[in-house]
């Protein structure tokens, strides 16, 4: 966990007092809408459908369990009693009164939440692996320089009205779970062949209406170089940047029309000025920064406690920890992440009883420590491996024991037409009825991993063109009707889906699913070929005549 100073916990409680005079000032009238719309957005705050969303950051998806408490306490005493986390790393509340909002933010500001920059034309919260620092294979902690750049960004004069929204991703791994090759930067920490640590640059990703994979700008900077380099991609940015049409304005479109050489070349021509100036990171400065996170005090334990040992005879024990638990970098510990997917619920949902009861478990069994993902799960990254039984008997009290991460009902979707104001269609239920079709955990371990992410809206919030299966709701003729991708994914080789032909209806997607799935079950080759391997080898022409074979 990183500890805040004097500086962070000012500053946020400033930004709480100041939010409350604009509040002040809007309720009063004195604030027309369109007035009070730029300062709403800076502190996290949307206008939906029904009401107000607010939505906070949980920087490089870390939670201490004072923190996931409050979160619950916002949930019962100014929402409906839930949050959603999303795939940002953030978690947001669909219900909350505007006369009520800076009340909830002063509560969370006294665990050191904010939700600053949370929407708006600015630097969004800055994400990274949720297992990090725990991650076997890891360069090193990747939330270290996640917490950097979070504090060299916050408010940051020059860059806090940009053409368009900018979100950064951090990963240590080779398998990337952040999801990097989607975001505007994206950054991927290396060692050099000296041992220096650096990063790969990548710029130029993300969805919505016109969706890229970032590129690779420069294979390596030094890590004392990073903030610079960030700098000028964002003063290039800045400067190019189309301010007059909404739907190019983000960098994305401005790497592909420039080209990623030229863009290259202006961004180092930006940087030969800025280099070796105060942007140059001191190694002091790391070192404080590491000195701030603070580990678990490590016992040493066996690989195979006679606990875990005995748990085993357990069939549905045995289902869960072979789906929900990963290996931990220190022997005797484990990674376990807890599937926010129940059967019929909507993906990424919470209740405060719910998050209460985790931060307890939490507290008993992970050293205080709670992690969110960009899948809309969590996790407890710090386990020891004689634990696992107790824990899973306390989470599947709480029906949070659902063994479907990373398979066919692990379903990324958007809030969609069931609450937000820019959606055509909607996403819950259509996630919701997927997740009782396939709600045999015998089918979905023989279907094996594969994802399907749902958006009710082009601005694809919920990452569809990156779904194994991408399903994205449009509005034709006053009817809901729905696009269905594959071969899309989020991960170090990621793609965008190939869409497989006309749309379909409300009542016709989960039927649809089931047809590609049918045709992969008969196409793959062996049983451990998965989806995205029979996707690759055949093309979709094969799943397109299945699902239109009777439509």
């Amino acid at each position: 966990m990183y500890a805040y100073d004097e500086i962070d916990r000012t500053l946020v409680n400033e930004r709480v007092s100041e939010f409350r005079d604009q509040v002040k000032r809007r309720l009063s009238g004195e604030l027309t809408e369109d007035e009070f719309k730029i300062l709403r957005l800076q502190n996290g705050v949307y206008l939906q459908l029904h009401a107000y969303m607010f939505r906070v950051a949980i920087p490089y998806g870390t939670l201490a369990t004072n923190q996931l408490r409050a979160l619950a306490h916002v949930a019962r005493k100014y929402d409906r009693g839930y949050g959603h986390f999303t795939t940002r790393q953030n978690i947001q509340f669909n219900w909350i009164k505007l006369a009520e909002l800076p009340d909830a933010l002063e509560d969370l500001a006294q665990v050191g939440i904010h939700a600053m920059q949370t929407s708006g034309n600015n630097m969004r919260n800055v994400t990274s692996d949720q297992w990090a620092g725990v991650a076997p294979g890891e360069i090193e902690d990747p939330r270290i320089w996640s917490e950097l750049i979070r504090q060299h960004t916050t408010l940051h004069p020059e860059f806090s009205f940009l053409p368009r929204k900018f979100k950064i991703a951090i990963t240590a791994s080779d398998h990337d779970r952040a999801a990097i090759k989607i975001h505007d930067i994206g950054l991927r920490l290396i060692k050099n062949e000296k041992g220096e640590t650096g990063f790969e640059v990548l710029v130029g990703g993300g969805l919505g209406r016109t969706p890229f994979i970032a590129k690779t700008i420069k294979h390596f900077v030094h890590g004392r170089d990073i903030l610079s380099y960030i700098e000028a991609i964002l003063r290039v940015y800045n400067q190019y940047g189309r301010r007059d049409n909404i739907y190019k304005a983000r960098i994305k479109i401005l790497v592909h029309e420039l080209g990623i050489e030229k863009f290259a070349r202006e961004v180092e021509d930006e940087w030969q000025h800025i280099r070796n100036s105060s942007l140059q990171i001191d190694d002091e400065v790391i070192e404080d920064i590491r000195s701030r996170f603070t580990y678990p005090a490590y016992e040493k334990l066996p690989h195979m406690p006679d606990e875990l040992r005995q748990a085993a005879a357990d069939p549905e024990f045995e289902a869960w920890r072979k789906n929900s638990v990963a290996p931990h970098k220190v022997q005797g510990y484990s990674i376990v992440t807890i599937s926010l997917k129940p059967t019929g619920g909507p993906p990424g949902d919470a209740t405060a009883e719910q998050m209460d009861a985790l931060a307890d478990l939490a507290d008993k069994y992970s050293f205080g420590e709670i992690r969110v993902g960009h899948e809309q799960n969590l996790a407890l990254p710090h386990v020891a491996k004689r634990d696992l039984p107790a824990l899973w008997k306390a989470l599947d009290k709480l029906g949070l024991a659902t063994p479907n991460v990373n398979l066919i009902t692990d379903i990324i979707a958007c809030p969609g037409l069931d609450y937000c104001s820019l959606a055509n269609a909607r996403s819950i239920p259509i996630a919701q009825e997927l997740t009782r079709r396939f709600a045999n955990h015998e089918l979905a371990n023989l279907i094996g991993r594969l994802h399907i992410n749902i958006s009710g809206c082009i601005n694809a919030c919920g990452h569809h063109h990156v779904g194994h299966i991408g399903i994205l709701g449009v509005e034709k003729n006053g009817e809901e009707v729905y696009q269905i991708t594959i071969g899309g994914r989020a991960d170090e080789n990621a793609a965008l889906g190939t869409l497989i032909g006309p749309g379909v209806k409300f009542d016709e997607v989960a039927d649809v699913v089931e047809d590609i799935v049918e045709a992969y079950l008969a196409l793959r080759e062996r049983p451990e070929e998965l989806f995205m391997d029979t996707v690759k080898r055949l093309g979709v022409e094969p799943f397109k005549e299945r699902v239109y074979a009777t439509r």
